[in-house]
Order: C-alpha cells, then sequence, then structure tokens
C-alpha cells in the first residue's frame, strides 16, 4: 500500500534505496502536452476543470518517470470563495484587496464541498490514476502568504500594504490571519479526506521579513495550521527565502521542511536536527546548464546531504516554463542513478 511509497519514506524520515525527486511546478508549463491543453482554455479554467487538471497532473509522471505528483491547482483557489474576484493577467490579482476592517469582516470562510468541489474531485480522480504508482501531493499557501497576496491585490516588490498592516494596524492583520488560518485548514484536510497522501504549504513570500518579525507574525499562524492539520499524512513546509531563519521554521512542526537554493543542504540539516526530513534545491536555472553541469550539481547535493535518511530531491523553487524538458527528465535520471536506483 501507499506506505511503501519511497517518497513517503523519506518524508517520515526513513531510511530508502535511493533518494526519490520530484520538481516543484511540475505539473506545467515546461511540457508542451501541458501548453496543448492550456491553449485551449484559461488557467482558472483548467483549475476547475477536474479531468483536465489531472490529465496535466499525469504529463510529468509519464515523462519524468518523478516519484511523486503534486495536484495541479493554484493556492488562491479557496480564497476566491471567500469573496474575492480573482484573475491571472498573467500572474494573480484580485480587483478588491483587503485593507479594512469591513474588507476582513465581508470575507466567509468557504464551505469547501460546495465551493471547491472540483479539487477534491481532481485528488479522487488521480488517486484512482496512480494507485501503486506514485504517491500525490496535495497543497495550499501559508496563511502570511495568501494575506499577502489578499492585501496587495497581486504579487508586490516591496510588500507596502501589508507591513503597513502588520505593523500600523496590528489587530487588524490578526484577524486576517486568523480567518486565512482557519479557511487554509479546512481546505488542506478536506484535501487529505480527499486521498492526498502528502501535504505541502507553500510559503512564498515568508522570507522578505526579518527573522524577529517571521517568529512574530508569520509562525504563529503556519505553526497553528500545522497543529490542526491531518496528521495521518506527511506535512511539508516551504518558505522561500528562509536559509537566515531556519532556526524559526523548525518550530512551526512540519515533517519536512523544503529548502530553496541559497543554503547549503548540509548545514541546513545541520540546523534543522535529525528529526525532520528536507526537501531540495537545486536552484532551477541549472536546468539550462549543459548536462554534465546538471551531473556535478546533482552530486553536490547528494554529497552534501551525506547519505543521511529524511532527503527528497527537488528544485529550490518551482521548474521555469523555458527549460527544456529533456533537461529535466535527465536531472531526475541523475539522482536515481547517483543515489543509487
Amino acid at each position: 500500500m501507499s506506505q511503501d511509497y519511497t517518497f513517503l519514506k523519506a518524508c517520515r524520515g526513513e531510511k530508502t534505496d535511493y533518494t526519490p525527486v520530484w520538481m516543484m511546478r511540475q505539473a506545467g508549463r515546461f511540457l508542451p502536452q501541458y501548453r496543448e491543453v492550456r491553449s485551449k482554455v484559461s488557467f482558472l479554467e483548467l483549475c476547475k476543470t477536474p479531468e483536465l487538471a489531472a490529465e496535466v497532473t499525469i504529463q510529468p509522471i509519464d515523462y519524468l518517470d518523478a516519484d511523486a505528483a503534486i495536484l495541479f491547482s493554484d493556492i488562491l483557489t479557496p480564497v476566491e470563495p471567500m469573496g474575492m474576484k480573482l484573475d491571472f493577467v498573467p500572474g494573480p490579482v484580485f480587483e478588491n484587496p483587503v485593507r479594512t476592517q469591513a474588507d476582513i469582516d465581508a470575507l466567509r470562510i468557504p464551505e469547501m464541498q460546495q465551493d471547491v468541489p472540483y479539487v477534491y474531485e481532481t485528488i479522487r480522480i488521480l488517486r484512482r490514476a496512480f494507485e501503486g504508482r506514485v504517491p500525490l501531493i496535495g497543497f495550499g499557501g501559508a496563511p502570511f502568504t495568501l494575506a499577502c497576496y489578499m492585501v496587495e491585490g497581486k504579487g508586490s516588490k516591496d510588500f507596502a500594504q501589508i507591513k503597513r498592516m502588520m505593523y500600523g494596524a496590528p489587530e487588524l492583520y490578526a484577524q486576517l490571519m486568523e480567518k486565512v488560518t482557519e479557511m487554509d485548514r479546512l481546505y488542506l484536510n478536506e484535501q487529505v479526506a480527499a486521498g492526498a497522501q502528502a501535504i505541502q504549504i507553500f510559503d512564498t513570500w515568508g522570507g522578505i521579513v526579518s527573522p524577529l518579525d517571521y517568529e512574530k507574525y508569520v509562525l504563529p499562524y503556519t505553526r497553528k495550521l500545522i497543529e490542526g492539520l491531518d496528521k495521518s499524512v506527511p506535512i511539508i513546509h516551504f518558505v522561500k527565502g528562509s536559509g537566515t531563519m531556519l532556526d524559526k521554521v523548525r518550530l512551526a512542526g512540519s515533517d519536512v521542511v523544503g529548502l530553496d537554493w541559497h543554503v547549503n543542504l548540509g548545514a541546513a540539516r545541520d540546523i534543522l536536527g535529525t528529526d525532520i526530513a528536507v526537501q531540495g534545491n537545486l536552484d532551477p536555472t541549472v536546468l539550462y546548464a549543459p548536462k554534465e553541469h546538471i551531473r556535478r550539481e546533482v552530486q553536490r547535493i547528494l554529497d552534501e546531504n551525506g547519505g543521511r535518511p529524511g532527503h527528497i530531491f527537488n528544485l529550490g523553487h518551482g521548474i521555469l516554463p523555458t527549460v527544456d524538458p529533456e533537461h529535466a527528465k535527465y536531472m531526475v535520471e541523475c539522482v536515481h542513478e547517483l543515489s543509487g536506483k
């Protein structure tokens, strides 16, 4: 059964025969077969059509032979039914950002099965498709990253609006974060109930604050979320830009900590301790390099891990859309070969 998947064993810190590997954003833009599906529908339509979302989740497993699949969706999917109009142009944009007490009061906690049923239907389709082959990772955004999008209205260079609320109206900020955390908990637990075999929490913007502010304004909500999740599956916690505060990130309580490429994997493991598995951490742009360079970098990261159990090989962020698919496939082959598969 699913307990025997190499990926899940690594998540639990158990010894594995080889290092499992998958890639963030693997269900997507770099594959021509994805672009073919995408050419027929909008991004949101793709997320909301279970058969198509399942198809693009399966594509990279067929092509790459990765050790885990990740659900095709978007972290902002459950935010839309809170009462926020979401568009992609091409990045996510909310027409009505959350700035005031009235805005926060107007946010509703979605009824997940009624409001985003397509997410759970996609998971059920994928579990049937992948049974005995690879495990399925569900995912969501961390509360802070979701709040950043909700308050800024879109991605940002300086995150002035969320920080203005954080510092200048801390009681408003706390109310928003409580609501988002509860929404997130319900959303992710329903993914587990539908069949997700691991959950990854993406805190894309968690590294935009100082370590002190991370501990004060971000960590309490991530910890509360993780404490409220179904513990029958491993929880992976990825905070981009967190290399200087891994001692704080470990306090969130995940089973696995995702690492970006700005940190030495071996040094990170020393900080995190032996009871936490790690995932990472090849610079995504290395996939543009000649194959011999890709192979050297894969070997370097495996060497940094030093044979310790509990390592899942991954990129330090999502795969870039202009990467040659052959290079991505080669990276997976190198991980398998060099780690002993």
